[in-house]
């Protein structure tokens, strides 16, 4: 049975941005569970909020009054610092921005972006409406006594069986089941192909239509439930802009004046901290040479993804570097020549090269005379960013005592940027060691199959001897140019 795992978010709502923890949901006796750090006073359960992730550091390690605080993997949590407790870009959610992206071209960002928006929405939903269960309650009483054997008062706690999108059920929240009820919503599931087309584009323009005339409704019945003091131990006036949040976190990653917390011991190196768990992405935190935030990569997407050519981020051992990648009749093509990828150690020194007349493996490509001549920015996006270096070191975490706190989902995106690179370069021993036969070929499969089941300590040793031969591997196919 898979065990839990807490993972940062940060929430944007009228121009302010908030920071708490997502348990997302974890197999517990039989039945899946979900929650979020935060209390029930009265018959309201809210989730509480932090202007800055040191506030939210900084409560974790004295607060014990909450939701979480019977949860296994919170003694982890309590000792991480602001750097740990800020989330990645693919766990921030900006309720304020719905309906620019709404009028957006409904490309894949636009439209992943907003499933995960209204999907965390439905995630809060699920925990903090407390009006079926006041309904139920004389029917609940025989589980009520069940819960009290394992210390846990369904009535008082923030957490809830969770059965996915399953905010639809209406109560506190019916603005929100009406939305979700709308079939352009349901769509969203289906990612970018259901928008595609003339009824595609028919859906779209329905689904900015469900959010103009409901998304201030749901954003109300939501609001209802957020506590901005941190359970009391902020103020309002502490928040600054979304736009300076941000700012702030990124002096936060790229440790540089960190924010003090006067409170605060030194807290000991974290572990792989909380993994997050959304499928197929990962948040490259070491040697990335892209500076660009969300915004400006966005932008740039729309060029990119019209010409079928995108900007990689590759990291390994040696350092990192950008590249260009399409796929030609399935097949993974990348700029350079010979099966020798090209890495260049900044997006200007990627465009200049690509203004140049060198011949490689994409001049022929039909597209390739309009990347020859754009002054965009090749920005790759996230789920374009691979970093083979944080897997390494995950596994030797996991090997070291960190089993329980990473799932088989952390094998996803970097596996996918070395199969393309295998597959380009003709590296053979790559292939082998990823067969389905293979022990790490095997952990991909199940990675593939139960992306939340966790690595065990036992397993990760070996896995980690695998992956160093096959960024070895990988890495020797790269050419770093100036």
């Amino acid at each position: 049975m898979a065990r839990p795992s807490i993972v940062p978010i940060a929430l944007t709502l009228d121009d302010r941005t908030g920071y708490t923890l997502w348990a997302p949901p974890w197999e517990e006796d039989g039945e899946e569970w979900q929650a979020f750090l935060g209390t029930t006073e009265g018959d309201t359960a809210r989730v509480h909020l932090f202007p800055t992730p040191a506030a939210l550091a900084s409560f974790c390690r004295t607060a014990t009054d909450h939701d979480l605080a019977d949860h296994p993997v919170w003694p982890v949590v309590t000792g991480l610092g602001p750097a740990d407790l800020t989330p990645d870009d693919d766990h921030r959610y900006d309720l304020d921005g719905v309906y620019d992206i709404a009028a957006e071209n409904p490309d894949r960002w636009a439209v992943e972006e907003l499933a995960a928006t209204i999907d965390i929405v439905s995630r809060l939903a699920e925990c903090l409406d407390t009006a079926d269960e006041d309904d139920d309650l004389d029917d609940d009483l025989a589980a009520d006594d069940e819960d009290d054997d394992r210390g846990v008062d369904p009535d008082v706690e923030l957490e809830t069986r969770s059965s996915g999108a399953d905010a639809d059920r209406g109560g506190e929240f019916e603005a929100l089941a009406e939305l979700v009820a709308r079939p352009e919503v349901g769509s969203l599931g289906l990612g970018v192909d259901a928008f595609a087309g003339r009824a595609g584009e028919d859906a779209w323009v329905g689904m900015g239509s469900a959010l103009d005339e409901l998304w201030e409704d749901v954003v109300e019945e939501l609001s209802a439930h957020l506590d901005w003091t941190g359970a009391g131990t902020v103020r309002i006036e502490d928040y600054p802009s979304a736009a300076e949040s941000v700012e702030e976190d990124d002096l936060i990653d790229d440790g540089d004046d960190e924010p003090e917390d006067e409170d605060a011991d030194e807290a000991p190196a974290a572990v792989a901290a909380v993994p997050a768990t959304t499928p197929g992405t990962s948040t490259i935190r070491g040697g990335t040479r892209v500076a660009a935030g969300p915004a400006a990569v966005a932008a740039a997407a729309e060029f990119w993804e019209a010409v079928g050519i995108l900007p990689v981020e590759l990291v390994v051992p040696e350092g990192a570097g950008l590249t260009l990648r399409c796929y030609v009749e399935d097949e993974a093509r990348f700029l350079g020549r010979d099966g020798e990828v090209y890495l260049f150690p900044s997006p200007a020194e990627l465009s200049r090269y690509c203004a140049g007349d060198e011949e490689h493996d994409l001049t022929g490509i039909a597209s390739w005379p309009e990347v020859a001549a754009t002054d965009t920015e090749p920005l790759p996006a996230e789920q374009d960013r691979y970093d083979l270096t944080e897997l390494a070191e995950v596994l030797a975490e996991v090997a070291d005592g960190a089993a329980g706190l990473v799932t088989h989902e952390a094998l996803l995106q970097p596996v996918k940027g070395v199969r393309d690179v295998a597959e380009y370069a003709g590296l053979t021993r790559v292939a082998e060691l990823l067969a389905p036969t293979a022990p790490l070929g095997r952990a991909v499969a199940r990675a593939d199959r139960e992306p939340a089941a966790t690595l065990r300590a036992e397993d990760a040793a070996a896995l980690r001897t695998d992956w160093d031969e096959v960024v070895r591997q990988v890495g020797g196919a790269l050419v770093f140019r100036d």
